[in-house]
């Protein structure tokens, strides 16, 4: 009896779920789309230093100079535990580069600072060191998650909006939505052009590299969605 029950059971929810889907198709519905973006300042921004003893006049050692950034980075209120921070494990044993009877040390490091004028600052205070192996290895936003869940909400709501401006137009009412796709969420940060830190390294050392005005170029995050809207 069991092997009669089970295959008469699966029929019918087979058949139910075929229905429903029919039903589902069947349905007159409107589809509209919606994208929505922004721009953000970023505001973790990581410059790679690398300390060479090739860059120095009168060889100073990478351990002196090493010494040096980390007194100048502290002066001017950097987090070194926080902030700074060994770029690859292969710094750590440092590596040598041979030219001719002369052994090169080389070491790189990553610096998380918050503002252009920050970099700024330490760019002007590097320099000084004689340290000018810097440059800009990638800008974030530090809330993204956050933004992306406001800016899909937003995209939703664009989309309603549309769809409730299209439907009405045909003098019907727009019913409620029956199927939401994600179309994703995009992070397009533009490369920073090379006078940025390049630039800020070049400036008269008078100006004691107090530091600019100004924010690096800002960051665009979109989202989109795509939203079938029953027509009622």
């Amino acid at each position: 009896m069991k092997k009669v029950v089970l295959p008469a059971l699966f029929l019918l929810i087979s058949a139910s779920a075929i229905g429903q889907q029919k039903n589902f198709l069947d349905m007159p519905y409107l589809e509209t789309s919606a994208k929505v973006d922004t721009l953000v300042v970023p505001d973790r921004i990581y410059l790679q230093i690398v300390l060479q003893e090739s860059d120095t006049k009168g060889r100073i050692s990478v351990e002196e100079l090493e010494e040096r950034m980390a007194n100048a980075l502290e002066l001017l209120g950097i987090d070194l535990k926080k902030q700074l921070a060994v770029s690859d494990i292969s710094s750590d044993f440092m590596k040598y580069f041979l030219r001719g009877k002369e052994v090169l040390k080389d070491k790189s490091y990553e610096l998380l600072l918050y503002t252009a004028r920050d970099v700024g600052q330490v760019v002007g205070e590097l320099e000084k060191l004689g340290i000018a192996n810097v440059s800009l290895s990638r800008t974030e936003y530090s809330d993204e998650e956050g933004l992306e869940l406001a800016l899909k909400k937003m995209a939703v709501e664009k989309a309603r909006t549309k769809a409730k401006i299209m439907v009405e137009t045909l003098d019907q009412q727009l019913g409620r939505a029956i199927h939401i796709s994600d179309g994703g969420f995009y992070v397009r940060s533009q490369a920073q052009p090379e006078y940025s830190i390049r630039t800020m390294a070049a400036q008269d050392t008078e100006m004691a590299f107090a530091g600019i005005d100004s924010d690096f170029q800002r960051i665009r995050m979109e989202a989109q969605v795509q939203v079938k809207f029953a027509i009622e």
